[in-house]
């Protein structure tokens, strides 16, 4: 029985834990490739100005700008497929996944950000934060929908959209035919003689 849009099934199953799997391995991953030590000269000051780090980066040259733009969103793009995986839901809103996959992203990419100001050599941005969930935006956007679409008509489950109004992803709700209420005289207790 499929219980709240999750994929049923030993398959599901064996895509849940390899989900959950790769999403553990590559937070490790991203945890040691941006929380370790860097030796460098001099440290550039934090940038809380959204977009202006970005800018910097264009004005270094276009080429520099889109190298500096792509490395920031393909960071964390891999959490926008891993996530919904992790989560084994089939039958869900793309834009209710898409919205659940960015806000966990901008939660992570905020972890990192802020675990950032404690290692030395490690420059806090918050355009670094935008571009992460962008690029786990632009990837759950062109993977998820597709991915869960296929799943569906493999394991041919009925899309949501298909569904009358009383029903859902659990199925139809058990109905219970009307019992006649008592006659009156049978509620009351025996009187005493």
């Amino acid at each position: 029985m499929q219980r709240q849009g999750f994929i049923g099934g030993t398959a599901a199953f064996r895509i849940r834990v390899t989900g959950g799997l790769l999403l553990a391995a590559y937070l490790a991953f991203v945890a040691w490739y941006t929380l370790r030590p860097l030796d460098v000269p001099w440290v550039m000051p934090a940038n809380l100005r959204p977009f202006d780090g970005i800018r910097a980066d264009f004005a270094l040259g276009w080429a520099t700008g889109l190298r500096r733009t792509g490395e920031a969103m393909a960071l964390l793009a891999p959490l926008g497929v891993l996530l919904p995986m992790a989560g084994g839901r089939l039958c869900v809103s793309r834009l209710g996944s898409l919205i659940r996959t960015m806000t966990a992203t901008a939660l992570v990419s905020l972890a990192v950000e802020l675990l950032q100001t404690a290692v030395p050599g490690q420059l806090v941005d918050v355009d670094s934060l935008l571009l992460n969930t962008a690029g786990a935006a632009l990837a759950h956007a062109a993977v998820v929908p597709a991915g869960r679409a296929w799943l569906r008509r493999r394991d041919g489950h009925t899309p949501v959209t298909a569904l009358l109004p009383e029903e859902t992803a659990q199925g139809r709700t058990p109905t219970i035919p009307r019992v006649g209420i008592a006659p009156w005289s049978d509620a009351l207790p025996p009187s005493s003689p």
